[in-house]
């Protein structure tokens, strides 16, 4: 079986059953116009391939998680300019999900969990929105001028890890941008932070109960000094400052 490694974009159109129950050749026609006009060019522009036409949705793939995000920009902003001038009940609007991981070739055809959940982020994505893995968020954060907003974990059908799922904002003006924490070092520092209330609490304890004294007047005062990144990794200088902020 072989695979390979591939960033997965899923678009949908939103609210397209109740369009062609309304207008079905019209529907179709535009839909069928926009994948010509605005789909297939993007996506080969940025060295990315159709591999599936599923209704009124796609999948595609990139060999860049970089190319795949941007891509999915210009996808939503050429639908948005095409909009401009077309009455509401007309327009069309679509749903984005990208993931990156290993999937399975079928021929054409791309398969596995990782193109599975690349469709279940398009179905949490807002209409006109674009939801991306937490993987393809680590990918591109330091490389597009592009914002992330986390929806925190999502259970996601049939697959037993939940998915830290992210909004990407295509005006990076939009708020301050955050850097993108993986899972598992932001349940370290859940765990540290717990441990280290833990710690002061006892610590408070015992001096009372050997003292029979509190140590001030007034509320309980806790210090916390910075961390120093001891794993020699500067890209995790981050963490320490992070995890004292947070404390």
């Amino acid at each position: 079986m072989e695979r390979k490694l591939a960033a997965i974009l899923v678009a949908d159109i939103v609210g397209y059953s109740a369009q062609m129950e309304q207008d079905e050749t019209g529907t179709f026609t535009r839909v069928t116009a926009r994948r010509k006009k605005i789909f297939e060019p993007e996506i080969s522009r940025h060295q990315g391939r159709i591999f599936k036409l599923v209704g009124d949705g796609l999948l595609a793939e990139f060999s860049s998680a970089v190319q795949a995000v941007e891509c999915a920009i210009a996808l939503q902003n050429g639908l948005r300019e095409l909009n401009r001038n077309v009455p509401s009940d007309k327009i069309i609007v679509a749903r984005i999900g990208i993931n990156l991981g290993e999937v399975i070739i079928d021929g054409d055809d791309r398969l596995g969990d990782r193109v599975n959940i690349a469709a279940r982020l398009e179905q949490l994505a807002e209409p006109g929105g674009i939801c991306v893995s937490e993987k393809v968020a680590r990918e591109v954060e330091r490389k597009l001028a592009f914002g992330f907003e986390s929806m925190g974990e999502r259970r996601i059908k049939n697959i037993a890890e939940p998915i830290h799922v992210y909004r990407v904002s295509a005006d990076a003006t939009k708020g301050p941008r955050h850097r993108i924490v993986p899972s598992k070092t932001r349940r370290r520092i859940n765990w540290l932070f717990v441990s280290l209330s833990v710690v002061a609490l006892f610590a408070a304890g015992t001096y009372i109960q050997l003292t029979g004294q509190h140590p001030r007047s007034g509320p309980p005062v806790l210090a916390v000094l910075p961390f120093d990144n001891m794993s020699g990794d500067a890209s995790q200088d981050y963490l320490g400052p992070g995890v004292s902020e947070d404390i």
